[in-house]
């Protein structure tokens, strides 16, 4: 692959995300011939906020590869409690390890990470941004079943408002010809403005409904997702939304004989557990696709040479009014904007600024 960091799948091409998955295939297919090919690497994972399978599969993953890993899972056993700054943190490990993973609740954490990490950085969720390796996790999973993207019906069901997966997989499907949105939530719970402004730039036709049942049969993809209790201010409002889907038996039989259910996991309560005796339901497979196409992952990124970068200082303060952004707590951030079809955004957190999507926060 040509990328150096994988922080938003958005930077992805289609040819370097064709590249990866081939070689996660060839990894499903041989695994015994890559059981040495990240000898003496070193990943560092640095989980700021609590995961199980993208850590799990991080860790399995460099190991499978020969390769050593180390890190923390909780901020409060690290310095971090101390009140050591990401950039500090960053260029600490750098100094140590081949490949940095990185969780954390601020949105644009990653980005940051990178500017600078003298090795690549691999974004594993940074607040309800982006979570691009689950979708390497789950472009893997459709292409393994059902053989192709192209021209399927995909329905994403749940919190699309806070719901990173979502918005990543998104961008990765733009890259595909033909697919066709269902943007199945409440009112309180839809795309955020940015997103949806992506798929009108990007012509992805979509539609917007609040039931679910209605839509199945039409569906050859179906993306549940958790009412994400952790990302509501308003206790009240996670009360309002919470079981509002749920997948049950009785709904799949109204479901297509090829259907996919997916879900990134955890789940809480919108799948019921007999749906898992169902041979549709593919959400555990998903997880294991997810540790090969990590290993593809892991396997370029942490065979890469090392890059120093310069320390980045700012005196301006922070230009984005997002208060979930990265450049309200670490404040040294240099200002990074891009340009998007309404405006300046946000570089590190893709929010408008002085737009809608802050006027929303």
């Amino acid at each position: 692959m040509a990328i150096r960091n994988l922080i938003d799948f958005g930077d992805v091409s289609r040819e370097d995300w064709d590249a990866l998955y081939a070689n996660a295939c060839k990894i499903m297919d041989h695994p015994e011939q890559y059981t040495d090919v990240c000898r003496g690497r070193i990943s560092c994972n640095l989980f700021y906020e609590p995961s199980t399978r993208t850590n799990f599969s991080f860790q399995t993953a460099m190991l499978r590869l020969g390769g050593n890993v180390f890190g923390f899972a909780d901020p409060s056993s690290s310095s971090v409690a101390k009140g050591e700054s990401l950039k500090d943190t960053v260029k600490m490990v750098s100094g140590y390890a081949d490949v940095i993973v990185i969780r954390h609740p601020r949105e644009g954490a990653a980005r940051a990470a990178s500017l600078y990490s003298d090795v690549p950085v691999i974004n594993a969720g940074d607040g309800s941004h982006m979570h691009p390796t689950q979708t390497t996790a789950d472009l893997t999973t459709i292409l393994r079943l059902h053989g192709t993207v192209d021209g399927l019906a995909v329905g994403l069901c749940g919190d699309l408002r806070n719901g990173r997966t979502v918005h990543s997989l998104i961008k990765a499907l733009a890259k595909f010809d033909g697919v066709r949105f269902f943007l199945i939530s409440p009112r309180e719970l839809s795309l955020p403005d940015y997103m949806r402004r992506f798929m009108q730039k990007n012509n992805l036709p979509f539609v917007e409904v609040k039931g679910l049942e209605a839509v199945i049969p039409q569906l050859d993809v179906l993306y549940m997702t958790r009412i994400q209790q952790e990302r509501f201010a308003d206790p009240l409002e996670y009360e309002r939304n919470k079981g509002i889907y749920i997948l049950t038996t009785n709904i799949m039989r109204r479901a297509r004989e090829n259907l996919l259910v997916m879900h990134p996991l955890p789940r809480v309560d919108e799948i019921a557990d007999d749906v898992d005796n169902d041979p549709r339901a593919v959400y555990f497979q998903q997880a294991r696709f997810g540790m090969f196409a990590r290993m593809a992952l892991l396997m370029d990124l942490a065979r890469q040479p090392r890059r120093p970068q310069h320390f980045l200082l700012s005196d301006e303060g922070p230009v984005c009014r997002n208060p979930n952004c990265i450049t309200q707590t670490e404040l040294y951030l240099p200002p990074l904007t891009k340009d998007s079809d309404s405006g300046p955004c946000c570089g590190y957190c893709d929010k408008e600024i002085n737009g809608p999507d802050h006027a929303s926060e």
